[in-house]
């Protein structure tokens, strides 16, 4: 085979865990492992969800060769030299996973690459790709006919991601112990999230467990996240935000031995497992329901079939920076930022009341499949929510069975990999 640089463009912290691993695996497992034939590289461009540690997760993959931080991707988009000044192979192509769909136009054309994109929900630049994976035929539908051939259902590369190789009709094996119910609790990844994620669900956990004491909880640490910085957001004396919820704090508790879970202990005296391994649907999929935050977390937990209460809490309007785009970029501004943070996520408010739809699974199916909690919402009433759903696991059932109805197609990545090898070929 001729020497062949493939490049994927990618963002935040999502895609590069949930589009990226599964991508670059099922590529290697059709091109080979020989980087001196067919090189991997991974160019990041700014996402305000990022946290910096992307490239570091990205370059850990084995199958990749290279990858650029994201701070320098302005250079390339305009210039299209790296920052490490990389050579590239005369033939080609570019893979899109995250970002702005225009990238991969201006650097394929810089490259003289072909370029491919995967499209969840739209696709554009129709004249301009060579060709598009989309997650659903429904992406393609309002695309003119003569683009037509330009599109290919792959499926859900979250389904991929989750470690799923069975069709849509088949179930998930989610057998929690009948003697433990296993809770996840998802509060999220930057600290716009975790400043009320982490006490308000510690503080329905405590709720939960006062009544039933058989449960038990666990956290599913994002890979970008150190155990030290979560449980500050656990502190009262570093997160004052925790009061609202009428939470009295937690404290991190880290074993000797390192093959112990490290945990978080309440000052009820509950303890909360902090699960390092990454990615964690293992774990994820024995649990009988999660409490996550808006997010990729609700498009990965509906990937398995795990049932979910999303939560937005408004408490503290000011905290919930965490928007892609140009609105996520201007309210981390200085000065400026507060207010347009405050503005912009009071003027999202009122449109999500009137429109709802925030989690992944709700908007795949276009209605309430999980719960969606949003206003000043408190603990006690979450707690029972989910004490409900536990007395009455055939509600539960009921979930699961929707959640798999709407998954997309499974085998995704391969399907990826197989355009860009037919793209190679042209």
């Amino acid at each position: 085979m001729t020497q062949v640089d493939i490049l994927i463009l990618s963002n935040g912290p999502g895609e590069v865990t949930t589009w990226v691993r599964p991508v670059v695996k099922a590529l290697r497992q059709q091109l080979g492992d020989d980087s001196s034939v067919v090189r991997i590289s991974v160019v990041l461009s700014p996402c305000s969800n990022a946290s910096g540690k992307e490239a570091a997760i990205a370059l850990s993959y084995p199958e990749v060769d290279r990858v650029q931080e994201a701070e320098h991707f302005w250079q390339f988009l305009l210039w299209g030299k790296t920052f490490d000044n990389w050579d590239w192979r005369s033939r080609g192509v570019v893979l899109f996973l995250g970002g702005d769909q225009i990238f991969p136009v201006i650097i394929g054309k810089k490259l003289g690459y072909r370029t491919v994109v995967y499209a969840e929900w739209e696709a554009r630049w129709h004249n301009w790709i060579d060709r598009f994976g989309i997650m659903k035929s429904q992406v393609a539908a309002r695309v003119p006919q003569k683009y037509a051939h330009k599109f290919t259902v792959v499926g859900d590369l979250m389904v991929e991601a989750a470690g799923e190789n069975l069709d849509s009709n088949s179930s998930v094996p989610i057998t929690p112990s009948l003697k433990t119910e296993l809770i996840g609790l998802l509060p999220g990844s930057k600290a716009a999230k975790l400043a009320q994620g982490v006490p308000l669900c510690l503080a329905i956990a405590e709720y939960i467990y006062h009544k039933r004491p058989q449960t038990r909880f666990v956290i599913p640490v994002a890979p970008t996240l150190d155990l030290q910085t979560l449980a500050s957001f656990a502190d009262l004396q570093k997160n004052s935000i925790a009061e609202i919820f009428g939470f009295c704090g937690a404290s991190l508790i880290v074993p000797e031995d390192a093959k112990g879970k490290a945990l978080l202990k309440t000052s009820t005296g509950l303890t909360v497992e902090l699960w390092q391994e990454n990615p964690a649907y293992h774990l994820l999929s024995q649990c009988c329901i999660c409490l996550t935050t808006v997010g990729a977390n609700t498009a990965e937990i509906g990937a398995l079939g795990v049932p979910m209460i999303v939560l937005l809490p408004t408490q503290q309007l000011d905290a919930m920076r965490s928007w892609d785009g140009l609105p996520g970029l201007l309210a981390n501004l200085p000065v400026v930022g507060t207010p347009f943070a405050k503005g912009i996520n009071w003027s999202f408010l009122r449109f999500v009341r009137r429109k709802g739809l925030l989690a992944w699974p709700n908007i795949w199916a276009q209605e309430e499949i999980v719960p969606e909690l949003m206003g000043k919402i408190q603990p006690q009433e979450i707690g029972e929510m989910v004490l409900t759903f536990l007395a009455n696991p055939e509600k539960l059932d009921n979930i699961r069975a929707k959640l798999r109805k709407i998954r997309g197609e499974s085998g995704a990545a391969q399907k990826i990999a197989q355009i860009v090898c037919e793209e190679i070929g042209k």
